[in-house]
């Protein structure tokens, strides 16, 4: 019966009374209809008969093979030859009667397809090799020996980085949602368009490659690829790299530092008008517009840098593995951990905690030698983004020199920690820290070894109530002093960077309750506070200020500005060029001598903040008083 005469009966079927004689009469009628008419043929396309020449040589293929005898060896090599996409002979036949489901024939094509891929990779004795394999291969390929160390660190390091949480933007969607965000981006991508169309400027459209750090926009300028990352060594389970230039832009950090001690801005806008990805010249810039208050043009420079090392990684770089370090002693190495703090600090002034947390992470997973001070705000990161579990973990599973708990800053935010915990606690969600100290015991002990800090943070916040001039009274709050220099500065750093926790009203009632009771204790047994001085003097016993690199204007909140007019200074004027390198001439640098800089009559502050630019030089006051001597 053909496939329209089936149809048609079906449909009679479903109008017509259901009589089960007169539908059996009409079928044996409309069968002897069909047997005495002739059959009717259908236009087929040319295409089958070519399968049907297939069907058929491989049908004689068969029956010849099923002839000959096969032995086992050559049976298992035929059927691993066979083709995964191939269908049995049955199911052939059987496809011309009926159709089998779409599922049935993606699961069973799949099955064929992983049976006959594990057959050809044991006859070939194929392993796949892993990535780090591949890479030394290369290197050994490229004339490198690398030490190859078996033992790796365990992947579930407490500083392992969560990559849904490096973007500032997948944190800002969380909090504003998308439509916010997405309308911000393109406000931003607005003037730059304009500004390239008033310039009578053509930018190619074209699509930046995807990083983990920060998000390219579109009108950055492709990657020139002028640098690249080496591995030095593999030792204990560790990956150490550095950043190299490409010896065909070797000469580019002669001239930013010819730039530098010229104290010419223009020449190092020279430096990124040829070469628009040049780290330091890139932070310098970011450094200019942040004191000039541009803050998004600061921001943009910090991520454009970012973009740039990023894009230089080494294939088995990444900050998602706990085994890559990136030491602080190669001075190409710099720029990435300078580029890494401004965008932490960047990410905290825009509200983003957790992802200002997992760049710390990561800056602090980097180099063990915390050569920025990561440890110093980690806590800070961690209690602004409620990770309060983290912490107390990162607390006793970190190794450093001391114990974190005799650090200033970790006395006080695991209190804080464990405050918020036990509060989470009793509303209801599960808590497996019974056994440990409450906050106020742990508060309590942070104002026995660190008493200094209590005044500061009274001073910083402030704190206006009355009963802190009464606690601050007492002796031991009052008289209190650091005993050392590493640990004074410490306690100023703390208290720079915290100061704004201690504006909560709960965690006021827990510093003043804890101070309540160490005045308590002290009025009973004085001999406790000499035994935590001794504590805090075999910590801190260093004559010297061993954290004397980190400065606490950096891990301030505010930021100084300069007006424009007071900018001038920086910049060269025309036409005082003197002798260069040829390739200086070609980017057409201008240099004039270094002069020192006039203090005298200025504002003090402004001196302060115009010599925290490196090549500022304010001369020799010896030469000076020389001179005096002689014209006397």
């Amino acid at each position: 019966m053909s496939a329209r005469l089936l149809r048609r009966v079906l449909q009679e079927r479903e109008t017509a009374p259901q009589d089960p004689a007169a539908a059996a009469a009409a079928e044996v009628e409309r069968e002897e209809e069909e047997e005495a008419s002739p059959p009717r043929v259908a236009a087929r396309n040319p295409f089958d008969l070519l399968d049907e020449e297939k069907e058929e040589e491989e049908e004689k293929e068969d029956e010849v093979y099923s002839e000959q005898p096969v032995s086992y060896n050559e049976q298992k090599h035929s059927v691993n030859k066979k083709p995964g996409n191939a269908v049995p002979e049955t199911n052939k036949k059987s496809k011309k009667k009926k159709k089998k489901s779409k599922a049935d024939k993606q699961v069973s094509t799949k099955s064929r397809d992983e049976k006959s891929l594990d057959s050809i990779l044991e006859d070939l004795s194929i392993e796949k090799k892993p990535m780090q394999q591949r890479v030394n291969q290369n290197e050994r390929a490229s004339g490198k020996e690398i030490e190859i160390d078996e033992t790796t660190p365990g992947t579930s390091s407490i500083l392992s980085i969560d990559p849904k949480h490096l973007k500032a933007e997948n944190e800002m969607r969380r909090i504003f949602g998308s439509k916010v965000v997405d309308s911000l981006e393109n406000q931003r991508n607005v003037p730059s368009s304009s500004t390239s169309r008033l310039r009578g400027v053509r930018r190619v459209a074209h699509n930046p490659r995807k990083t983990l750090l920060v998000t390219p926009s579109s009108y950055w300028p492709p990657w020139d690829k002028s640098m690249s990352m080496d591995i030095v060594e593999t030792k204990s389970g560790f990956n150490y790299f550095r950043y190299i230039y490409d010896p065909s832009v070797s000469h580019v950090q002669d001239l930013f530092e010819v730039a530098k001690s010229a104290n010419d801005l223009n020449a190092i806008a020279a430096i990124l008008a040829k070469y628009p990805y040049h780290p330091e010249s890139l932070l310098t810039f970011a450094e200019l517009f942040k004191y000039s208050g541009e803050h998004q043009s600061s921001a943009d420079a910090v991520e454009k840098c970012l973009f740039a090392l990023e894009c230089a990684w080494h294939p088995l770089f990444s900050p998602l593995h706990s085994n890559c370090q990136l030491k602080y002693s190669h001075d190409t190495n710099k720029p990435f951990f300078t580029a890494l703090f401004s965008h932490m600090k960047i990410l905290d002034r825009r509200g983003c905690h957790r992802s200002a947390l997992e760049v710390c992470k990561f800056l602090l997973s980097l180099d063990s030698d915390d050569p920025k001070g990561a440890l110093f705000c980690i806590d800070y990161f961690a209690l602004r983004s409620q990770q309060y579990k983290w912490l107390e973990q990162f607390a006793e599973e970190y190794q450093c020199d001391n114990s974190l708990w005799l650090f200033p800053n970790f006395s006080f935010s695991l209190a804080i920690a464990r405050f918020y915990v036990e509060r989470d606690a009793t509303n209801g969600e599960a808590s497996d820290h019974s056994d440990k100290s409450t906050s106020v015991d742990l508060m309590k002990q942070a104002l026995m070894l660190h008493p200094l800090v209590l005044h500061k943070i009274v001073d910083k916040a402030p704190l206006k109530d009355s009963s802190w001039t009464q606690i601050l009274r007492n002796v031991f709050f009052g008289s209190a002093k650091p005993g050392s220099p590493s640990l004074e500065h410490m306690i100023s750093i703390y208290v720079e960077r915290h100061y704004i926790m201690w504006r909560f009203p709960e965690l006021q009632n827990l510093l003043k309750d804890a101070a309540l009771l160490v005045i308590e204790s002290l009025k009973q047994d004085n001999r406790e506070a000499q035994d935590w001085a001794c504590v805090r003097k075999e910590a801190f016993s260093s004559d010297k200020n061993e954290y004397s690199h980190l400065l606490v204007s950096d891990f301030s909140d505010t930021t100084p500005s300069l007006p424009p007019e007071e900018l001038r200074p920086f910049m060269v004027a025309p036409g005082m060029a003197h002798e260069m390198p040829p390739a200086e001439q070609e980017l057409g640098i201008e240099v004039r001598p270094r002069a020192p800089r006039e203090v005298a009559g200025r504002n003090p502050a402004l001196v302060f903040l115009e010599s925290l630019l490196p090549w500022v030089d304010y001369g020799d006051n010896h030469h000076d008083e020389n001179d005096q001597n002689n014209d006397d």
